[in-house]
């Protein structure tokens, strides 16, 4: 078959800088907001008139990081043994074409400002499309190999790490839909996502977010993970070096300085 070349008709714009930062699905991050900008001087304006009342849009984007695909992948969750790409979400697609529903908030111009978003800023847009309930939802549909009522743990934050968790939202790092991503199910599978014992014997975990550590425990009877603090992944050897390859040891030394263990 011939190929068709596709030009993006813009832009998301998203506090989410990292792959790791976003959610595997944007409804499990419904507290993010992002925004599709849209790209001048194409009429686009005309094309987005009527789009105001639809609670949800279809977003058609491009996996602009990957540059390769794979016919088999290992999932996130629900199997241990990979899964044909064509039966996940995965990025590593034959054509790198993703497709999100997230909710509109409101139309401003060229601006569309949308939540339970899962893409990452810069993501170029292909299109928008309007999501139809009776059309869009069936939800009696068989899901195949993943599970209709999956085993997970409901992710509580004990004051203190709050209070971290907080204080570097003020700084612009974003550890919450991460840490509720992540120990929502299987928290303490280091198969699958950074997590390792925080102290041998202690029965606590932690975590790693870039430079950061994410200190917990799991109450398996209550099916629940209780958050206990955020800590520097940096020793204070570390810290005392020059070399700084993240960029980002100045905030840590003002987070141990207000926050001392």
């Amino acid at each position: 078959m011939e190929p068709f070349t596709f030009h993006p008709i813009g832009v998301i714009s998203s506090p989410r800088k990292h792959r790791y930062d976003v959610p595997r699905q944007g409804v499990l991050d419904a507290g993010h907001e992002a925004e599709v900008l849209l790209h001048e001087g194409n009429n686009f304006e005309q094309a987005l008139a009527d789009l105001r009342g639809f609670d949800r849009v279809w977003l058609i984007s491009v996996f602009h990081l990957n540059d390769e695909w794979k016919p088999r992948v290992q999932v996130p969750r629900h199997s241990d043994r990979k899964i044909g790409v064509f039966a996940t979400r995965a990025p590593y697609r034959p054509n790198p074409v993703g497709l999100t529903a997230v909710r509109l908030l409101s139309v401003d111009g060229l601006r569309l400002r949308v939540s339970e978003c899962d893409l990452i800023d810069g993501t170029p847009i292909l299109d928008i499309k309007p999501y139809i309930p009776y059309a869009d939802s069936f939800p009696d549909a068989a899901t195949g190999w993943v599970p209709t009522r999956a085993e997970t743990y409901s992710v509580r934050f004990e004051s203190d790490a709050m209070e971290r968790m907080l204080w570097l939202r003020s700084e612009n790092v974003d550890l919450l839909p991460f840490a509720e991503s992540q120990l929502e199910a299987q928290p303490t599978d280091d198969t699958r996502k950074r997590v390792s014992p925080h102290h041998e014997g202690s029965g606590r975990w932690q975590l790693a977010y870039r430079t950061w550590r994410i200190v917990f425990r799991v109450d398996d009877d209550a099916a629940a993970v209780i958050v206990e603090s955020i800590r520097s992944g940096y020793s204070a050897d570390e810290l005392g070096e020059e070399s700084d390859t993240h960029g980002d040891k100045a905030l840590h030394r003002a987070f141990i300085n207000d926050f001392p263990e």
